[in-house]
This record gives structure tokens, sequence and C-alpha cells, in this order.
């Protein structure tokens, strides 16, 4: 295991797991959690496990601990072991194991932290999947961003990872971005057609249109005038008559309609993956609606649950039985006119997921999908997959705030801010970091001033200027940085390196924690904490000194911070400036 000190706590932890077999072999398997206390004084962790046990054991948790102390078998680099409150145990590390951690930063490089934890298990990230029907917009910046990291926290962790983005080229959205490009297109051709008011209202669909008249001119009028359109649009409420619309021009287009349809999807769909990445987010798969109903598999699939008494018939519409499974009803999959639903294909796309050979399926969804999970992981029960193999990453949208307004992000009136805009504004750096500072599942409120500030209050801006603080160091030093990679910790005696000293210590166990709780904003956290010790250090120490021993010293752990910090930044998707 490459890294650091993961070797540290999970070599405690199996010491603490063993004196536990001994003293007590029927709490064998209560897990043994080790935890870094808040204040240095506590040592350099802290373990519950003496009040794990007192239940059990019906001994008082001080007493469980003074023997599991006793039990302990030597760890050459444990200094000691103390009883504190009701019975934890903190466990301090000698201090010359723990200023190694220097030299392990400076040796590894980019490799430090990582670690083999999913020990190459396949995993699949499935993450942004927005509507191809306009630009993305803040809120899907933040999902975007959010599982990108936690590919990459998964990815430096050991896992095997691919991510994906699903495209809905198929239903009804993708039906009314082509009508709403059809009507622009009439418009631009002098048609002056009524525009529906809940069709796609965004300068994007004129754009659209205006590249569809120059590459086929006339093309699609086919006589139809303004009339027509109106009478398509009497009677029934809004979307009855987008509906009567879309029926309409389909009729009228006949295969033309598929080319326009081509049309606004491919525009969209290249506008999508072109500010993906420009945000830095790549993705190895896209995946194609439209290709699960083309290859036969939405209703293979949908036979299968059949055949497993799944599914029945009722008002015409075909139902899958997912109140036995947990959720609130059952849900319809095939409705009365013949049409698959999109829970339909989502059956399919997660059966597809796991017939690809993914031992585990991680979706990333906004927070109003809550309630679509329960019917995935039934679907899935139905088919005889175990559903604890897909996990549900809910995301809250993030809202974005000009002074005290907020702004409206209705995709189909185009009253959004787009995430390119965003990213102009505050640059990808700051979009990137402050998607991630907060736990995905709470609400975020998107600061566009703090977001642009250069101040030690903006937390990205924070975390950066220690990188470039320690480059411009190390070029005042004027030596070769590779030499500190051998140089004498020793002189790391003073409260400020020593702080340092732990939190360099911390960053393999955050990132495997992040890991495990697909938690990427733990290293945002982690970032603002170990920036602060090495400003708080910065501004106390000085480090180029007279004393070759000391000042080599303290340049190699500012050289180690400087790692962690490009690490750690590198996951988030963030760079590490060397001038600022």
């Amino acid at each position: 295991m490459s890294g650091g000190n993961q070797d540290a706590r999970l070599e405690l932890a199996r010491v603490i797991a063993g004196a536990v077999r001994r003293l007590a072999p029927e709490c064998a398997d209560f897990p043994v959690l080790l935890e870094r206390p808040k204040e240095a004084a506590h040592g350099d962790y802290a373990c519950n496990i003496a009040l794990q046990l007192a239940r059990t054991m019906k001994r008082p948790p001080r007493e469980i601990a003074k023997s599991l102390i006793a039990s302990l078998s030597a760890i050459d680099h444990l200094e000691k072991a103390e009883i504190a409150g009701a019975g934890f145990i903190n466990f301090f590390l000698k201090p010359d194991y723990k200023r190694q951690v220097v030299q392990r930063v400076l040796a590894a490089g980019a490799e430090y932290g990582r670690s083999t934890l999913g020990r190459g298990r396949p995993v699949q990230v499935e993450f942004v999947s927005a509507n191809p029907t306009g630009p993305l917009h803040v809120g899907h910046g933040r999902g975007a961003a959010y599982g990108a990291s936690l590919a990459n926290v998964l990815a430096a962790a050991g896992y095997d990872v691919t991510r994906e983005f699903y495209v809905n080229d198929a239903g009804r959205q993708i039906d009314i971005l082509a009508v709403s490009t059809w009507l622009r297109y009439l418009g631009e051709s002098g048609i002056a057609a009524a525009f529906p008011p809940n069709a796609y209202q965004g300068d994007y669909v004129r754009a659209m249109a205006r590249k569809l008249l120059a590459a086929h001119g006339s093309r699609f009028h086919r006589g139809v005038t303004a009339r027509a359109i109106a009478d398509w649009l009497t009677g029934g409420d809004d979307e009855a008559r987008l509906d009567e619309l879309i029926a309409g021009a389909k009729s009228l287009l006949g295969p033309d309609y598929e080319v326009i349809l081509g049309h606004a999807l491919g525009e969209q769909l290249a506008d999508c993956r072109d500010d993906l990445a420009r945000f830095g987010v790549d993705f190895d798969n896209w995946f194609s609606e439209r290709s699960l109903h083309e290859r036969g598999l939405v209703e293979r699939a949908l036979a299968a649950l059949a055949a497993g008494g799944h599914l029945y018939e009722q008002d015409g519409a075909q139902w899958f039985r997912s109140s036995a499974f947990g959720d609130e009803k059952d849900r319809v999959v095939r409705r009365e006119n013949g049409q698959y639903t999109y829970f339909a294909s989502d059956i399919a796309y997660h059966l597809e997921k796991f017939a690809r050979g993914f031992d585990r399926v991680i979706d990333v969804w906004g927070a109003d999908h809550h309630g679509y999970i329960a019917r995935v992981k039934g679907a899935l029960a139905a088919a005889g997959l175990d559903p604890q193999r897909l996990t549900v990453a809910l995301v809250q949208f993030a809202v974005l705030y000009r002074g005290v307004e907020k702004v409206s992000m209705s995709t189909r009136a185009g009253e959004f801010v787009t995430l390119r805009e965003l990213r102009a504004e505050v640059g990808n750096d700051a979009a990137r970091f402050f998607y991630v500072m907060r736990k995905a599942d709470q609400h975020l409120d998107f600061d566009l001033d703090l977001a642009r500030s250069q101040s030690q209050e903006n937390p990205v801006y924070y975390v950066q200027y220690a990188h470039a603080r320690v480059s411009s160091l190390l070029e005042q030093w004027g030596g070769e940085p590779r030499a500190l990679a051998t140089a004498d910790t020793g002189p790391l005696v003073a409260e400020h390196e020593t702080a340092l000293l732990a939190r360099l210590m911390a960053y393999p166990e955050t990132l495997e924690d992040a890991a495990r709780d697909l938690a990427p904003h733990l290293i945002a956290f982690y970032l603002r904490d170990l920036a602060g010790e090495f400003h708080s250090f910065y501004n106390s120490t000085r480090i180029l000194v007279g004393d070759k021993h000391v000042k080599l010293a303290r340049l190699a752990l500012a050289a180690a911070v400087r790692v962690v910090v490009r690490n750690g930044l590198a996951l988030l998707g963030v760079g590490a400036p060397e001038r600022m």
C-alpha cells in the first residue's frame, strides 16, 4: 500500500482487533474504528472500542480499555496508549515515525495518498446525464463537479472506474426540442407561426434553427402555414396542444422529422460535450437511451420481469409491482398507447450496466429524484440482482446569487444561467472547488462575490495560495528540490511543524474515507485545514535560516505540503498555480 500512514492506522486496528479476540472472543466481529482527535494533546488516534464492548462484556469501559492496552502486542512506531474520559483509548505515535512522513511524501510524489482499497474492482459512476434539450446550467455544474471528483477519488483509492453519461435521446422532451427548432426555422424563413409557451424558448433554439436553414434551405417548409400550426394549437391544455403539434409535425414532415431531430440533438450534445470538457469533466462512455430500444433491451427487460410475475395489465397499461419492493405505489412501464415510459428505459439501462460486469454502480442524481430510488432498486431485485450493488448519490442543486437576487433556471423558458457563463465569471477552479466544498446532499448557495475574491475568505484561493507560497519559497532558496527527499527532519519539533506533520499523515486516511463515504467534500475540507496549518507555519517560522539542517528540514516540510496540496486539488479538478 503506497502513500504513507495507512499502514499505521491499519496496523493499530489489526492489533486492537487481535486484543479484542483474546479478551472477548464473542465480540470478535465488532468493528475497530480509529479516528483522529481534534486536539493534538489527545494523541494521534482515538478508539472507542472499549465503550462498544461494555454492554456485551458487562464490565466498565475504562476497565476494558485497561485490559485491552495490557493485551496489545508490540507496535514499533507506537510510543504509548492512554485511557481518557469514559473509556476512550488514545494512541501516540513516536515523533521520529511521524517525521518520516516528509520523506514518504516526497518519495511518492503524485502517488502519495493513493491506495489499494478498491482492489481493482470495476465501478461505474454515471453522472450529469442531463436531457440534451438546452445548455447545461449551474445546477448541472454541481452534479458534474461532484461526479468527476468522486470518480477521481475512487480511482485514487484503487477502483477501476468507468465514467458514463446517459444520453436521454428518446422520448417526449426530444420531440419538444425538435418541434421548437422547426418552428423557429419557419420563423427564420419568414413564416410567422405561433410558438407554444411550453416549448423551448431560449436563444440557443434560434441559433440551431438558423443553422438548419443555412444547411437545408426551404426543405422543411412543406407548404405549412401559420394558420395550420395555429389549428394544431387549439383545444385542450398547453401540454395536449403541444402533443398535437408534435404529432402534426411528424405526419407532415415524414422521414425529414428525424433529420430535424437529429440536427437539434447533435447540436445540443456537441455543446454539452464541449462545455463539460472545458470544465475538466470527461467521460469514458456516452450511452444512448435510443440504443436500448434499437437493441430490444427494453422489451427483453420487461419480458423477464413479466416471466417472474412482476408485471400486470390494468386500464390498457402495463405496470411493475414496485410496491412489493418498498415503493409507495406500482409504476407504469408501458402506457395505453403502447409507448414505453422513462422508467422502462431505466430498468433496461440498469440491467445492461450490470451485464457489462460492474461490481458496483453509482448513480449521481439530483435530489428531486429521491423518490425514484425505490422503484429502480425494486426492479433490480425483481430481476434477481442485489439492489445494494446500486448506490444513488443525491446532489442538491446549487442556487446562484447575484447580490440578493436568485436567478430562475427554467430550461424551456430559456431563463437560466449556464454553466459556461458561470465559468466565464468565476473561472473553472473556483467553480469546481465551490461545488464540492459542501456535502453533496446539502443545499449550496453559490456566492459569486466570494468566488471571485482574492482573499483568505475564498477557500480555493486560500488553498492555491499555499501551493504558490511554497513554490516561491523554493525558488527563493534556489537549491535542487529533489535533494529535500533525503533531508534530516529531526529538527522539526516546534508546534506548527508537528501540526503540519500530523496533517500530512492524515491525507491518505482522508482519501480512503472520501472513497468509502462517496464524499469528495472531505478532500476540500482537508485541503483548507492543511492550507491553514501551512499559512500559520509560514507566518510564524523563519524557514530560510542560517542553520543548514534546520533550513533543509523546514524546506522539505514545505515541499511535502506542496505535493499534498497539488495531489488533493487534482482530485477535485482544480489547478495548482506556481504563482498568484
